[in-house]
């Protein structure tokens, strides 16, 4: 049995100051700790873990007042709007009379109106078209479609604890890569890369633990549970890191990196500043490109949270802040979804090593 990590103590101010920057060349190497069976059997196991066939649509806050929100998933054209009581309902993209794109159409009082011919839909089968289970769950919309996803379909999504949406400062990005969904996640089992690949953003990161044992504690212990996702501990990375902030200004915490179902890796803040914030990342398929090559959408959704006094002030604020934590979810995703996309590149021609 492993033993446990120890906990990480918090210091009475939200920053740190580094005593002794180590450059970026002179840091200690991780390709040995990164081991590709490792991260290899972690993404395995991970892709068989039940998902309902639901997929992450985008953000809820999309979803406003008189328009629907329309999506490519896996090929299949999807759109998502809101009923007259508040409810989200949606069904297939297309319109069954003409064809219409439903996702440019207008709804008016809870009811989607064709703006080829006005066929008016209110999410109950009409004219052939069939509605589709859609979930709402504060931050992230989902669709559930079984004949893509083929599984043994479930009442609602697999989620994870969240901190209290009161209390959280929520942002959701969104972006788009040449890659395929467990490109993505195969990208989120590599906490390895972290200090070297996103040196802006990360420092003195070691992983004190992995699926195999490794590091330099336990992944599986008390920080597994702390996380709180259901039959994925197992597989948990856990991370010491200090994220930067200006000069030698760091936040140190630990993290905890899982994944619930194929296309979610999931990251618990359980030590250090902002504990109980989670960071999810989601990989919806899109559909081939014009070459024939795959697309999928990275939906990563920031939930924020801290007991400290002056968070209430940060929450406050959040219209102004929630652009600036997107824009710092897609630096790190410029650099991600070259890694993923260069995985896809490599596999797609054989050339991956292993």
């Amino acid at each position: 049995m492993n033993n446990p990590v120890p906990p990480r103590r918090r210091s009475r101010l939200p920053l740190s100051l580094r005593r002794r920057g180590v450059p970026w060349e002179r840091q200690r190497p991780t390709w040995r700790e990164a081991r590709p069976a490792v991260i290899a059997q972690a993404l395995k196991r991970s892709q068989a873990r039940p998902s309902g066939n639901w997929y992450v649509v985008g953000p809820s806050s999309e979803l406003r007042a008189g328009r629907p929100v329309g999506r490519t998933v896996a090929g299949q054209e999807v759109v998502v709007w809101r009923a007259a009581d508040g409810r989200p309902v949606g069904g297939p993209g297309i319109c069954p009379h003409l064809g219409a794109p439903l996702r440019d159409s207008p709804v008016r009082s809870g009811t989607l109106v064709c703006h080829w011919h006005g066929l008016a839909l209110d999410g109950t089968p009409c004219a052939g078209w069939g509605p589709l289970p859609v979930h709402d769950d504060g931050v992230l919309l989902w669709v559930r479609l079984d004949e893509v996803g083929g599984e043994v379909p479930l009442d609602g999504p697999v989620l994870v604890r969240r901190p209290e949406r009161a209390r959280a400062l929520t942002a959701v990005h969104v972006g788009t890569g040449v890659c395929e969904p467990e490109d993505i996640v195969a990208n989120r089992l590599d906490p390895w890369h972290g200090a070297w690949f996103h040196p802006y953003s990360f420092v003195d990161l070691t992983v004190v633990g992995s699926p195999d044992g490794s590091g330099s504690g336990a992944g599986d212990s008390a920080d597994a549970a702390d996380a709180g996702d259901a039959g994925d501990a197992g597989d948990a990375f856990t991370v010491d890191v200090s994220f930067k902030v200006a000069g030698r200004l760091v936040v140190p915490v630990r993290a905890v990196f899982t994944s619930p179902e194929p296309r979610t890796v999931v990251m618990h803040i359980t030590e250090g500043e902002g504990a109980g914030s989670v960071v999810e990342t989601h990989a919806t398929p899109l559909g081939p490109d014009e070459l024939g090559r795959p697309r999928t959408a990275v939906i990563e959704a920031v939930m924020a949270a801290s007991d400290r006094p002056g968070f209430a002030v940060a929450r406050r604020a959040a219209p102004l802040l929630r652009p600036l934590v997107r824009g710092a979810a897609g630096r790190l995703w410029r650099d991600d979804l070259a890694y993923a996309e260069r995985r896809w590149r490599l596999r797609s021609t054989g050339r991956f090593p292993g």
